[in-house]
């Protein structure tokens, strides 16, 4: 027997955050195409050799993880889908994170040579620290509940990428190749919006289960984020220990780890707050995306506490 399909409504909204939400990620829209990279070229010639290797290794991580959240990791999501409408928000983040993968491609074919991005690639796919979080990630893709398969993406949208955003950051903070950050930053402001909506679709699940299967659930949470800042601690030594940076980044992962848990509805588990990360790093974040005003809200400015701001308590106003 033929299952009977039923037709999308907009005008039937189910809950209003995937509304919101939709109409958000629809507002922020942009392609890796409207932004000048070429620009950069001057800055890129006078970075170190060292620190262009950093860079391009940085960047090329970007772009694993969000290939790993583009083909497996948004899908798996779709099997718990509540609403329609929550089906179409994840159809709309799939996209953007095939977006995000192909703004880094935009970046290696203006800034590095043919040679050089085929030697990025090899060295993407086989770095062990690199597969380490992929393939923990991806197993709970595939093999997770439905609960934990949000946990994960979570983990990955709004603590994993921060290592890899801090670089382009500092080079904002200081005025070196700014069309890089400026992806970068329009980028990091998918992302929030991304783990945020996650975030609170895993705490309804979560607040359904019975306080034993809480307590299990959350207990699993802060076990995993806590093997991943392991593996994610040795990752920013391999990556900036040469070049000095890697302190300062493992502050800027412990408070992005913090801001998981809070997607998550959970306390944070490391003591730094924002007042510890390096203020170039939180200027870099909260200045906005000002180079460039070609779609209505983006580029005009935009502050991550936006986006920030969407925790429980607002979602609660917004359904009311």
């Amino acid at each position: 027997m033929t299952k009977r399909y039923d037709a999308i409504n907009w005008n039937k909204i189910e809950d209003m955050i995937d509304k919101l939400t939709w109409e958000k990620l629809v507002e922020q829209f942009w392609t890796d195409t409207r932004i000048p990279l070429s620009n950069d070229l001057g800055d890129w010639a006078r970075l170190p050799k060292n620190e262009k290797e950093m860079l391009a290794k940085v960047l090329g991580g970007l772009t694993l993880l969000d290939t790993l959240q583009s083909q497996d990791g948004v899908e798996s999501l779709k099997d718990s889908i509540r609403t329609q409408h929550e089906e179409a928000v994840y159809n709309n983040i799939q996209f953007m994170e095939s977006m995000h993968a192909k703004s880094y491609s935009a970046i290696f074919s203006t800034l590095n040579s043919k040679a050089e991005i085929e030697d990025l690639f090899q060295w993407i796919n086989t770095d062990a620290l690199l597969q380490e979080k992929t393939e923990t990630i991806n197993d709970i893709y595939q093999n997770g509940t439905e609960l934990q398969r949000k946990v994960a993406s979570v983990m990955l949208e709004s603590f994993l990428f921060y290592s890899g955003f801090f670089a382009p950051l500092h080079y904002l903070g200081n005025n070196k190749l700014p069309n890089v950050a400026e992806i970068i930053k329009l980028i990091l402001r998918d992302e929030s919006v991304h783990g945020t909506y996650i975030g609170y679709k895993f705490q309804i699940g979560y607040n359904q289960l019975a306080e034993d299967e809480q307590e299990e659930m959350k207990n699993w949470t802060y076990e995993l984020l806590f093997r991943l800042y392991q593996n994610e601690v040795k990752y920013a030594e391999y990556l900036y220990d040469e070049i000095g940076w890697t302190e300062r980044v493992k502050v800027f992962l412990r408070y992005n780890a913090n801001k998981a848990l809070q997607n998550l509805g959970f306390d944070p588990l490391f003591p730094d707050t924002a007042n510890d990360v390096d203020p170039v790093i939180m200027n870099g974040i909260s200045t906005g995306t000002s180079n460039h005003d070609f779609f209505s809200q983006v580029g005009n400015g935009y502050l991550v506490g936006m986006v920030e701001s969407m925790e429980a308590e607002d979602y609660e106003k917004w359904t009311v």
